[in-house]
């Protein structure tokens, strides 16, 4: 059976537009640790609309978790571009940190133990953000009780994180990221210590509050089926962005619907593409490779007489 066309969606520019909320172009994070230099992001290019849920997905040490940090202000970039909503994420002062960790972005984490404050009830763990951003005690009250519910557990308001389960322990921990109005949410593999049915509760509470309240949700997830979801799933190999799968929802004849996935392979500035490895293998593909325009295509052909 041959294989499938990989497409190349059209190159957008990563640059902030009237419905651009996060850019990044040729993204780096290098770690030194002694004397050993680890690249974790190779010049990462993304664009996230505002609104937009999408998630991302890579093995294990690909770069997916730094990107993650990197846009939630915890970690800082080492060169390249990167913009969430107004902000430069490479010329922040420690108090615009402060203020875009506070104001502009929520952030999840996996493990819940994390996210919560142990002797602290549901209700006082959401006021407690918007305390530090001095928010006027009314407004909290409000604004605590309409995220618990928005969430699910407002049956758990007066509960602390040893007597809620692990999906509530999640729920709580959104509510807490969505309690100072945050212009997107991080969530990095939120549904990662639960079971299948509480992922599924989770990830509904994600989508919930994106359509409610309608912030953009970044997720980061290993999980298929969470990723098979979302409209957009941008994939992470080796530092960078290799490919996405768009999804929309087709009607057929008999007037029943279906999800049409199309995954796409993703050109940088540059115009350098991935080249997925299943397709490499099946072409014997090395270093060099002959190209050949057509009237409607590239063709990427093995450099067969040459040296690999």
């Amino acid at each position: 059976m041959s294989k499938p066309l990989l497409s190349v969606p059209p190159q957008r520019t990563p640059e902030l537009g009237p419905d651009t909320l996060i850019a990044c172009e040729s993204l780096v994070r290098i770690y030194q640790t002694g004397s050993v230099e680890v690249q974790a992001l190779q010049g990462l290019d993304l664009v996230v609309d505002r609104g937009e849920m999408i998630a991302v997905v890579g093995a294990s040490g690909s770069g997916k978790s730094t990107l993650l940090s990197i846009l939630a202000g915890i970690d800082a970039p080492t060169a390249g571009r990167a913009r969430v909503d107004r902000w430069n994420l490479l010329a922040m002062s420690r108090a615009d940190r402060v203020h875009y960790r506070r104001h502009t972005v929520g952030f999840v984490r996996q493990q819940t133990a994390s996210n919560l404050v142990p002797y602290l009830t549901a209700r006082q763990m959401v006021d407690l953000p918007m305390t530090a951003a001095r928010t006027p005690a009314r407004d909290r009250r409000a604004r605590a009780a309409e995220l618990l519910d928005a969430l699910g557990v407002a049956d758990c308001g007066d509960r602390r994180p040893a007597q809620l389960s692990g999906g509530e322990q999640m729920r709580v921990a959104i509510a807490v990221a969505l309690a100072n109005q945050p212009r997107v949410l991080f969530a990095d593999e939120p549904t990662g210590e639960l079971d299948a049915a509480t992922s599924a509760e989770v990830f509904q509470a994600l989508r919930h509050v994106n359509r409610q309240f309608g912030v953009t949700v970044v997720v980061v997830t290993h999980d298929p089926e969470v990723s098979g979801q979302v409209e957009r799933t941008v994939a992470i190999r080796d530092g960078r962005t290799s490919s996405e799968v768009l999804r929309r929802t087709a009607t057929g004849a008999d007037g029943g619907t279906h999800v049409i996935a199309e995954e796409y392979a993703v050109m940088d500035r540059a115009g350098r593409v991935q080249v997925p490895r299943d397709y490499r293998e099946a072409l014997a593909l090395t270093r060099r490779v002959r190209l050949a325009l057509e009237a409607d295509r590239v063709e990427i052909r093995p450099d067969v007489g040459g040296d690999a």
